[in-house]
């Protein structure tokens, strides 16, 4: 009897070995198949801290939370099972979907790097951004609801992404990936968020401590954080250009629309190849930027194209 028993605990720590090793496996993937999605995670950390100003302190830590079982909402009830249908009964679908959203990204990146320059193609509602409201739960909500709706682009972008560099083609496999993915990035972009929210608050408390340099380090948090969340905006951008720019050469490639811009950054990537891997990783993300750039700038001045007819349609 007590031998059996102890067959039977040797049975499960052999299968506890082998779950474990199968879950360090899964997570190794996901982290491999996330890492070009880096990009998409930068910007939505950049993004993320504009939802929370004009909101009181004290609302900060709970509206971000807020926004984080929103953005796990996106993924894991939207998002996720989408792209395993898809990837499943219509893999072709794939590559599509990434150009539109790599042309999504070109898109914003361009606007943001026409912004820097003062040249704004087409205006805002002003309308919508002047409204009132009545009530503070009323403002945070719209807030929230406005986050959300941007964390589904991004998370779209972050799966879609991971979900094209899965090279397993075990439903479950792919799923298990996804899941850590989705959970991982989630917990780590929103926990980033409120670390940096809460960075001038931390600031404040340090400034009011004696002696001479918590205060010092207090009062420069408080000072550096605005420029840190500009320097955040700015890499932001740089990565939406940089991502977009790659997402949409690669999908123009497998589609079999257009080679050549997949073909050239062979070109330039073997041209450097003796400089080293970093220069290589380099030379094709400058590409890639400039590449989503031009395609966003093109893309921004026919919407802009289309807005003015359209509104000049309207007024006759």
């Amino acid at each position: 009897m007590a031998s059996g028993l102890f067959a039977l605990l040797d049975d499960i720590a052999v299968l506890a070995k082998a779950a474990a090793a199968s879950v360090d496996d899964l997570a190794t993937v996901a982290l491999k198949a996330s890492a070009k999605s880096m990009g998409v995670v930068i910007d939505d950390a950049a993004v993320t801290p504009q939802y929370v100003r004009g909101i009181a302190p004290k609302r900060e830590l709970p509206v971000i939370k807020r926004i984080t079982l929103g953005s796990l909402r996106n993924k894991f009830l939207i998002i996720l099972p989408l792209a395993l249908i898809l990837s499943t009964w219509a893999p072709a679908t794939l590559p599509w979907l990434l150009l539109i959203g790599g042309s999504y990204l070109a898109y914003e990146g361009a606007e943001k790097v026409l912004g820097w320059f003062g040249v704004h193609l087409h205006g805002h509602d002003k309308k919508a951004e002047t409204e009132k409201v009545r009530s503070e739960k009323e403002f945070e909500d719209k807030l929230v609801g406005g986050a959300v709706r941007t964390d589904l682009i991004l998370s779209t972008e972050i799966m879609l992404i991971s979900l094209a560099n899965v090279e397993s083609s075990n439903f479950w496999e792919r799923l298990g990936i996804l899941v850590i993915i989705a959970f991982v990035m989630t917990i780590g972009v929103y926990g980033v968020v409120a670390v940096l929210v809460k960075m001038d608050d931390v600031g404040v408390r340090l400034a009011q401590w004696p002696g001479k340099s918590l205060p010092a380090l207090g009062r420069g948090l408080v000072k550096g954080m605005p420029h840190v969340f500009t320097v955040l905006s700015v890499v932001g951008t740089i990565a939406m250009l940089w991502v977009g720019g790659h997402i949409v050469v690669k999908s123009l490639y497998d589609i079999g629309l257009v080679t050549a811009l997949y073909d050239v950054e062979h070109t330039i990537t073997h041209a450097v190849e003796a400089a080293g891997g970093v220069v290589q990783w380099l030379a094709a993300t400058l590409y890639s930027a400039v590449v989503g750039c031009v395609w966003g700038i093109a893309i921004v001045g026919i919407i802009a194209v289309v807005s003015k007819i359209r509104t000049g349609t309207s007024t006759h």
